[in-house]
C-alpha cells in the first residue's frame, strides 16, 4: 500500500494502493509512516508521490465510506481531517511530488505539504466537492483558503474547476510544473535543499505561520 524510502536526507513516501483513497486502512499506514519520519536523526525532509503515473490521490474511499467503513461515517472523515493537520504541522519539510490527478481530499493532502511539484502535461488537481454533493468541513475550507488566492479558492470551490499543472503554476496552486520524469527528482532536490533546518524551529514556525488553520483541523470540526 505505502513504500516508504530514504534518498540521503529524503524520506520518499510512494503511496501504491491504485487511485490512492484514503480509507481506514491507508491512513492508518500513512500515519505509520510519518511516525518513522519523525522517529529518524539528522537532517530529513519527506516527499510523497503517487505510485502510478495517472494518479497522485482521488481522495476519500467513498465505496469503502459506504460498505465497510460506514460505522466509521463521520468520525473517519474527522479523522482525515486530523490527518491533514498533521502534515501542515509536520516538523520536517514537505513537498508533494503531484504525478497525477489529486482530488478532493488529494488535494487537500498536496496543499498540506510546505511546497509542490506537479507534472505540466497530464492529471488535474480538483476539489469536485460542488459535484459530488459533499460540504466541506470548516478545516479542509481553510486549509484550501490557505493556500490558493482569493480568485482561484473561488473558482475552484464553486465551479470544481479542474486544473492542469501549467495552469496551477501560473495560479500559484503549485511551484514547479515540470515534465512527468521530472516531478520526483525536481521535489527531492526542493526537499534536499531544506533537510538540514532545525526541525524544532520549522515546527514551531509552521505552528505559528498557520495557527488559526491548525486550530480547525486538530479540532476534525464537521
Amino acid at each position: 500500500m505505502l513504500d516508504l524510502r530514504r534518498e540521503g536526507s529524503v524520506f520518499v513516501l510512494t503511496m501504491q494502493n491504485g487511485d490512492n483513497r484514503f480509507n481506514r486502512r491507508s491512513l492508518d499506514a500513512l500515519h505509520r509512516a510519518l511516525d518513522e519520519v519523525e522517529r529518524s536523526s539528522g537532517p530529513a525532509a519527506l516527499v510523497t508521490t503517487g505510485g502510478e503515473p495517472k494518479f497522485y490521490s482521488n481522495g476519500l474511499d467513498l465505496a469503502w465510506l459506504a460498505g465497510d467503513g460506514a460505522n466509521e461515517g463521520g468520525a473517519f472523515i474527522s479523522a482525515v481531517i486530523r490527518f491533514l493537520g498533521r502534515f501542515v504541522a509536520f516538523p520536517v519539510p514537505t513537498v508533494a511530488a503531484i504525478n497525477g490527478h489529486a482530488f478532493a481530499a488529494g488535494g487537500m493532502l498536496a496543499l498540506a505539504h510546505d511546497f509542490r511539484v506537479m507534472r505540466a502535461d497530464r492529471g488535474f488537481i480538483c476539489f469536485n466537492e460542488i459535484d459530488i454533493k459533499f460540504p466541506l468541513a470548516p478545516g479542509m475550507t481553510a486549509l484550501i483558503k490557505s493556500r490558493l488566492t482569493a480568485t482561484a479558492f473561488r473558482d475552484m470551490i464553486l465551479s470544481g474547476a479542474r486544473i492542469g499543472g501549467a495552469e496551477a503554476q501560473q495560479r500559484d496552486i503549485v511551484d514547479d510544473a515540470v515534465s512527468a520524469e521530472e516531478v520526483l527528482p525536481r521535489a527531492v532536490a526542493r526537499a534536499a535543499a531544506l533537510a538540514d533546518k532545525d526541525r524544532a524551529t520549522y515546527a514551531a514556525l509552521k505552528r505559528g505561520m498557520y495557527h488559526d488553520l491548525l486550530a480547525l483541523l486538530d479540532r476534525g470540526e464537521l
